[in-house]
């Protein structure tokens, strides 16, 4: 449909003979040049520029459908898949690694990219690797899109049953559990691209965007759907079934808690103090991620061999974030006591740590004309992260509480935001992957320091496993 153009070439073709006639406005209207996936058998218009999310009166997309399915269980595609299933095998071999002397199969699924939408599988890589949060989504009860005609078979979205009855929660749990299976072929997360279409009008094109951004708007729906209740069971109980989310989760955005917030939800202390009287203002905000600056004085730019100059770190982002700052003329802060805006100081102190730390890195910064990317590389610990001296009261927190272990990163490649390319690591089971689309590679330590990250993802340390520290 988009990445190799062949249909849309066939749109192109068919749309010059129509401008040498003169067609009525009712003619010129029913001229829609469609094509159909024949592995999801969803259908798209090039003329609306969207998915057909209807049929015609003789129901002839339908038939499309049927005719394709007959076609897959014809003797003809029988023999073809098992020529591909040969192929697969043999491909298999040079997936193999060997662990501990013992030899294994590379059984990460990639994702294929369905035109830019590279931002997208880089940030659902990284959170199917979180295994609270995962393993959530992946044993929720399963919601069906299927009617008469195609009970039985392999299910497809129809458009024809309405916008209510699409859900950001089943399509994502049916992505989560494709990933991870042992498939030697990438996984296609159509069906969830759709629905992000129809409920993030944001994300809607196949222009590059920003995957942070997406994020946000991803965990901020599932959070949404999830307190509506899922699958005829109240969130409530949901969350009863997982009492391990529910006990100590005091943050709450927009609402009730879900696993959303019990995962990534933090609590921050906003304290602000006029600088005229001394009136402190202290206002608590909860949050599911943090987006810190790269301090100004890192912000030149390195090359590989250059060893001049101090380095920056995650420990400079953090401390640049919470650090007393004075706000500047278009930041006053309006004193109740002065009764009028006044200059003032912030700062900001960690009130509750969340389970899942997710840290971003203010990579793109917007001038008079454009947006620049910032591309400092700023040096993060694989293990160890100690978050206690940022916190309100540390006293009251455990010894291994505050220390945290990267569980994925996400890599923005090239130079402006509308631009590039996004890719993630993410560990599984003791060893790091490099999720590049559909590729996917088995990879190092020493690779995954080097990376100028983006996005991290730290998770909150369970047991005792070494006292290294950032």
């Amino acid at each position: 449909r988009y990445v190799n153009g062949h249909a849309k070439k066939h749109y192109e073709d068919a749309q010059i003979p129509m401008t040498n006639h003169k067609k009525t406005e009712k003619q010129e209207k029913v001229q829609h040049t469609v094509c159909m996936d024949c592995s999801s058998y969803s259908t798209y218009c090039y003329r609306c520029d969207d998915f057909v999310v209807n049929d015609t009166k003789l129901g002839l997309v339908q038939k499309v459908r049927e005719h394709l399915q007959n076609l897959e269980n014809s003797a003809f595609t029988s023999e073809r898949h098992r020529k591909r299933k040969l192929l697969e095998n043999s491909s298999l071999n040079s997936k193999l690694l060997k662990v501990n002397g013992s030899t294994t199969a590379l059984c990460a699924t990639g994702l294929r990219n369905l035109g830019n939408t590279c931002f997208m599988n880089a940030i659902l890589q990284s959170l199917s690797n979180i295994q609270q949060f995962c393993c959530y989504f992946k044993e929720l009860p399963a919601v069906e899109l299927r009617n008469g005609k195609t009970a039985g078979r392999r299910t497809y979205h129809t458009r024809s049953q309405g916008d209510n009855n699409v859900s950001l929660v089943e399509e994502f749990r049916k992505t989560l559990c494709a990933l991870w299976q042992g498939s030697q072929t990438a996984f296609s997360p159509e069906s969830l691209f759709y629905v992000v279409w129809k409920i993030m009008p944001n994300f809607r094109g196949y222009q590059q965007q920003d995957a942070h951004e997406f994020m946000r708007y991803l965990l901020d729906h599932l959070h949404l759907e999830l307190q509506g209740g899922f699958n005829g069971v109240s969130r409530s109980v949901i969350l009863q079934e997982n009492p391990s989310l529910s006990a100590s989760n005091k943050c709450c955005i927009n609402g009730a808690s879900t696993v959303v917030t019990a995962i990534f939800g933090g609590v921050l202390q906003n304290e602000v103090n006029c600088l005229i009287c001394g009136t402190e203002s202290r206002k608590f905000d909860p949050f599911l991620d943090l987006s810190l600056d790269i301090p100004s004085q890192f912000r030149n730019k390195r090359t590989k061999n250059q060893e001049n100059g101090p380095m920056c770190t995650l420990r400079d982002c953090l401390r640049s974030f919470t650090d007393l700052e004075e706000l500047d003329e278009t930041e006053l802060y309006m004193c109740h006591k002065c009764k009028k805006k006044q200059k003032s100081t912030k700062k900001f102190w960690i009130q509750k740590l969340p389970k899942v730390l997710c840290l971003h890195l203010k990579r793109f910064h917007w001038t008079a004309y454009l947006r620049n990317k910032v591309d400092t590389y700023v040096e993060f610990p694989l293990r160890g992260l100690d978050m206690k001296c940022y916190l309100l009261e540390p006293e009251n927190s455990g010894p291994e509480s505050c220390l945290y272990d990267l569980a994925a990163v996400v890599v923005h490649h090239g130079s402006g935001v509308g631009s590039g390319h996004y890719t993630a690591y993410a560990a599984h089971e003791g060893r790091w992957f490099h999720f590049n689309d559909s590729t996917v590679t088995l990879t190092d330590e020493e690779t995954v320091v080097k990376a100028k990250a983006y996005i991290l993802f730290y998770v909150e340390r369970q047991a005792k496993s070494g006292s290294d520290k950032l």
